[in-house]
């Protein structure tokens, strides 16, 4: 296999006409990396992947693969391989000469060609199959197919265009297991798009999470859980609360922050100005219901709905300036001490589990 290589996206844009699909991106995805692209519709995840591979062209900025500048290189020059949402296969073909199109493409001869595509057969665990038809399979070993016709290129990076979109839910998480082994055994980057959050992190070293063409945030999947960098992450990402309101006093480097509703909190300032917005984040399962310790770390709501999950229960209040407060609480104590919408109920946090959230300019 390939020896792996850094990408380096340095103030990547893509703009098709009067829209502006990436802004300037910048971003260093390490050799060896199972990166995640993740976000919304329309976020520039695709177009980020499709600059990367080649099928789109950069309006302005470089990519790099290890030492080389591969901004105007045709997409087989690359060092890069692209493995498609659709799969892509051709039907009249059978496994074998499918896996082995691209280098039938490069000249290389018949047996030499074919005895590579069992090869990648036999690592997809698809050898038994190799002289069926690709409407002979099912979707899961399609795609270990369209795995191994990308692979036998010996790219420094293969690309994934939500590679388990088409998947039943069991089968996706049988093939996010195949992905990181794969990933792991070859040693090369993996660089994922996919709108599915569970997706990411269990998948990825790197999640990169994009909104309207630019990075909010990139880190380790617990980085990114654990410290959200804007209101936009936490949201995202989910299970988290966020409060939004405006910072009106800093004190000994304790922001308080009031809410339209009235509503007045307190939270750690690290950078924060008088006067401006300010969103904070709470992970929903760090809230309990009783009376703040402090003043500022809580609120009384109302119970809107209740939703009963088997190991864990969740309610959600209107409060905090909010309709859609999220708390989280095992089976048990909910069932010790049930609620039901209409009831106002005190929720508090520690002082600690309050972050005050940065915005993206």
């Amino acid at each position: 296999m390939s020896k792996a290589a850094e990408i380096d996206i340095v103030s990547v844009s893509k703009v098709y006409g009067q829209t502006t699909a990436v802004h300037a991106i910048s971003l260093k995805i390490p050799a060896g990396t199972y990166c995640c692209f993740l976000g919304p519709s329309g976020c520039g995840k695709t177009s980020t992947l499709r600059m990367i591979a080649g099928h789109e062209t950069i309006s302005s900025g470089d990519i790099r693969l290890g030492n080389a500048v591969v901004t105007d290189l045709p997409p087989a020059r690359r060092g890069t391989a692209m493995m498609f949402q659709s799969y892509a296969l051709f039907p009249h073909l059978d496994l074998i000469d499918n896996v082995a199109f691209s280098l039938k493409m490069k000249g290389v001869e018949r047996e030499e060609r074919r005895g590579k595509a069992l090869e990648m057969l036999k690592l997809m665990q698809m050898e038994a199959y190799a002289n069926r038809r690709p409407a002979q399979l099912s979707g899961g070993q399609q795609q270990r197919v369209a795995l191994a016709r990308a692979l036998i290129t010996n790219p420094e990076a293969l690309l994934l265009d939500e590679p388990l979109s088409a998947l039943d839910p069991f089968l996706k998480v049988k093939m996010r297991a195949e992905l990181k082994k794969l990933q792991k055994t070859l040693g090369i980057s993996f660089v994922h798009v996919t709108h599915s959050q569970e997706e990411a992190q269990a998948l990825a070293d790197l999640i990169v999470i994009m909104n309207d063409g630019r990075i909010e945030q990139a880190g380790t999947p617990r980085a990114v859980f654990e410290r959200p960098a804007t209101a936009f992450v936490a949201r995202f990402m989910g299970d988290h609360n966020v409060i939004s309101g405006r910072i009106t006093a800093i004190e000994e480097g304790v922001a308080t922050v009031e809410v339209p509703d009235g509503g007045i909190f307190r939270v750690a300032a690290e950078g924060a100005e008088v006067g401006a917005p300010a969103d904070i984040g709470l992970r929903i399962d760090r809230i309990r219901f009783a009376e703040p310790e402090t003043p500022g770390t809580g609120f009384t709501g109302i119970v809107s709905n209740v939703e009963y999950r088997g190991s864990s229960v969740k309610i959600t209040l209107i409060g905090a300036g909010a309709d859609d407060f999220t708390v989280v609480v095992g089976d048990q104590d909910f069932f010790d001490r049930p609620l039901s919408p209409g009831d106002a109920v005190p929720v508090s946090w520690a002082f600690g589990e309050a972050l005050l959230l940065g915005r993206v300019h």
